[in-house]
């Protein structure tokens, strides 16, 4: 079961020495494991071809399943803003969670609807024991995120009353879960990124109960430069500047799993894929 991190209310994250464990435990399992053995699956660096213009999902799948191993989903923390229940309000076992369209709150919210650059997020969960190869049908993600300002629903001042940009679905046969969302914005101290617990069923998530796996899925640079030029993501422009993924607290240790495969435009909206071994 995932280790549960209850952080104060009003910070985003605390920072290096709150997460140090958790990054202990991913540097053992990446000794444990070996470089040969990690995949890139559905990721690229810094380095290599921009996301933006990477292979598709289908692509990455075919490769990960002749990978005779792989290494499961780095573990994260899940941040002061979960809404799971172990820091405060819990949205998982609310009336109308279970859904893929996450722009606008539901249920006894205020109703209000998320803006931004229009995103389509797709993880696909996936047996690590068998190399990847094999999807995880029936399991569920809770996914959620901040909004163009940078905001956590339910916590941040101004959108306590909401609870969008949280959502949960059950993954089908090839071990997918599509979310309707917004690009989120960067906030001071954090690489551009969104938050998402791996259940081992649809009603262990919505009785928010045996989490197995908790990771955080990143943006690329190139990416986030584009959208951030576009009306309503000011202040993530001048949050960016004096970030990078090498520095980011979280990321800092190693990011080849956790960078998505984006692909889009501002106009059209973008969409985000990861393979997610558990």
């Amino acid at each position: 079961m995932t280790e549960r991190h209850d952080e104060g209310p009003h910070e985003h994250d605390r920072g290096l020495s709150y997460d140090l464990p958790v990054l202990a435990r991913r540097r053992m399992i990446r000794l444990m494991a070996g470089a040969s053995l990690i995949p890139l699956v559905g990721c690229t660096s810094k380095e290599e071809t921009p996301a933006s213009s990477s292979s598709p999902a289908s692509s990455s799948t075919s490769s990960s399943s002749s990978s005779a191993a792989c290494a499961e989903i780095p573990e994260e923390t899940a941040g002061p803003f979960p809404g799971d229940g172990s820091n405060g309000v819990n949205v998982l076992k609310e009336s109308g969670v279970v859904r893929s369209d996450i722009t606008k709150s539901f249920g006894d919210s205020a109703g209000g609807t998320a803006e931004g650059v229009p995103l389509t997020i797709t993880l696909t969960v996936v047996d690590a024991a068998s190399g990847c190869g094999t999807p995880k049908k029936g399991a569920a993600v809770y996914l959620w995120h901040c909004d163009r300002e940078g905001n956590y629903s339910l916590y941040s001042e101004g959108v306590t009353d909401e609870n969008y940009l949280r959502g949960v679905q059950e993954t089908d046969d090839q071990g997918r879960v599509t979310f309707t969302s917004v690009f989120p914005g960067c906030y001071a101290g954090r690489w551009p990124h969104i938050h998402f617990e791996v259940y081992g069923s649809l009603a262990d998530a919505t009785a928010a109960t045996s989490i197995t796996n908790t990771s955080q899925l990143a943006f690329p640079e190139d990416v986030c430069d584009t959208v951030y030029a576009t009306e309503g993501y000011d202040a993530s422009v001048r949050n960016l500047s004096s970030l990078s993924l090498e520095t980011d607290n979280i990321f800092s240790d190693g990011h080849a799993q956790q960078l998505a495969t984006v692909k889009g435009s501002t106009t059209e909206g973008y969409t985000a894929t990861l393979t997610v071994p558990v």
